[in-house]
């Protein structure tokens, strides 16, 4: 195996990045608003052109996908997720690609970049690996925390943020894999961590019962706030305008002053919370996995004053649901062409201590819809009883579908990826140079 530690490269000259904070350089208890007046000049325009490359990015989704699940007993299972027509319109289907043991003790996070070209995986061996997910094959491992590995998540294709018991977040860059910063201010285990769609500060909470706000680019702590109690998890809604802090069984909503909105009790334990988008009208939706068996599915309103409310529920699992993920997918043709045939859906993917991993179909929940429904999975995978503990879901595209949308999009994620590393940009891509290094 391939090692790379964070001592390893230490002597190399890292450029910081070169555009400034949202956040203002008070040090300040309190959290302050993340909004677009806080960004200036270039990075105004910027956030208007990532906003149109956004939209031109959700015009080409992919037409089939990835499902990455860990688990107690060290396997990590990967899934290729597709949809065929029917006389009905379309359904899923699930195979496996891979069943492998990756790490030397059970693995605790799970997590894709972008566009499905990275995989990292973090375990109780403190070690966060790096997969090719196109090659499927192993690049390395990261070894720069010093406990189990708690969370991992790419803020964007070219940088992933890792958090551990050891009290620290690590900001590496997903190219040559150095580590960019090390965030220290947490006492014990870091439980959770959140990236602001902006991409330019993160939330984290652990078994220090803080809230803490972290200037990703300058690589420091901005603010720090006592919950009172552990906070579990913690993630931004999808246009960052609020976030969700979860406590055992029950859910705090947050306006980016930090002024408390709505606290919400859950029928059970929680385990996992996501935001997605619900295709029929654009909004936000809050998926809520829980001890009870189920997804609970909550609406979010127009009013922010108004809470939300459980307006589904996914049904199935025979044990507690551990993880949920959601991605949009495109769909074909019905096998009877119909004139308002449906062009893409959101699914949602889960998986349960009962070793089953499902798929849900969203556009089933219609808008409008005013009593409770229960959703049924559409796809299913049976693990035959493995203790899965840790999921993601993730595009499966091919080299040409790749190639495809980065010609249409111009590939401008990647330049700017490559401007907020310090890097200058080179007129060859980065699997161009791989491909000629081969």
């Amino acid at each position: 195996m391939t090692e790379v530690s964070g001592k390893q490269k230490a002597d190399r000259k890292v450029k910081k990045a070169r555009y400034e904070s949202p956040l203002p350089k008070d040090k300040s208890s309190k959290l302050k608003p993340v909004t677009a007046s806080n960004l200036k000049g270039k990075e105004k325009a910027k956030e208007v052109d990532g906003a149109s490359s956004q939209s031109s990015q959700q015009s080409i989704l992919p037409t089939s996908f990835k499902v990455i699940a860990g688990s107690y007993e060290k396997l990590l299972y990967g899934l290729e997720g597709t949809a065929s027509s029917s006389e009905s319109g379309y359904e899923f289907h699930l195979k496996p690609i891979f069943i492998f043991p990756a790490h030397v003790s059970h693995i605790k996070a799970v997590a894709a970049s972008p566009g499905g070209k990275w995989l990292a995986t973090g375990s109780a061996d403190e070690i966060v690996k790096v997969w090719d997910l196109a090659r499927r094959k192993e690049i390395g491992g990261l070894m720069h925390h010093e406990g189990s590995i708690t969370y991992l998540e790419f803020p964007s294709r070219s940088h992933l943020l890792s958090a551990s018991e050891d009290g620290t977040l690590c900001l590496f860059h997903a190219r040559d894999w150095v580590v960019l910063r090390t965030f220290k201010g947490h006492k014990g285990r870091v439980n959770s961590v959140a990236v602001h769609p902006s991409g330019k500060i993160a939330l984290s909470v652990g078994q220090d019962r803080m809230l803490r706000m972290w200037d990703l680019m300058r690589g420091k702590g901005s603010a720090s706030i006592k919950l009172g109690k552990e906070g579990e998890i913690v993630r931004w809604s999808l246009r960052g305008a609020f976030f969700v802090v979860q406590y055992h069984s029950s859910l705090e909503i947050f306006s980016t002053d930090m002024v408390l909105r709505h606290t919400l009790s859950h029928a059970s334990r929680i385990h996992s919370v996501r935001f997605c988008r619900w295709t029929d009208n654009g909004g936000e939706l809050m998926l809520v996995a829980a001890e009870d068996k189920k997804v609970s599915v909550y609406r979010f309103l127009e009013d922010p004053e108004k809470p939300p409310s459980i307006i589904a529920e996914m049904v199935g699992h025979s044990n507690r649901v551990k993880a949920v993920e959601a991605l949009e997918v495109a769909v074909p043709e019905p096998e009877t062409k119909t004139k308002n045939a449906r062009k893409s859906t959101t699914i949602v993917c889960t998986i349960s201590s009962d070793g089953n991993i499902f798929v849900y179909d969203l556009a089933a929940l219609h808008h409008g819809t005013t009593e409770l429904v229960q959703l049924r999975p559409v796809a299913e995978y049976d693990t035959k009883g493995t203790r899965l503990t840790c999921l993601t879901v993730t595009e499966n595209r091919s080299k040409e579908e790749t190639d495809d949308r980065d010609a249409k999009i111009g590939k401008r994620k990647r330049v700017e990826d490559q401007e907020d590393s310090g890097e200058e940009v080179q007129g060859k891509g980065e699997e161009e140079e791989e491909e000629e290094e081969e």
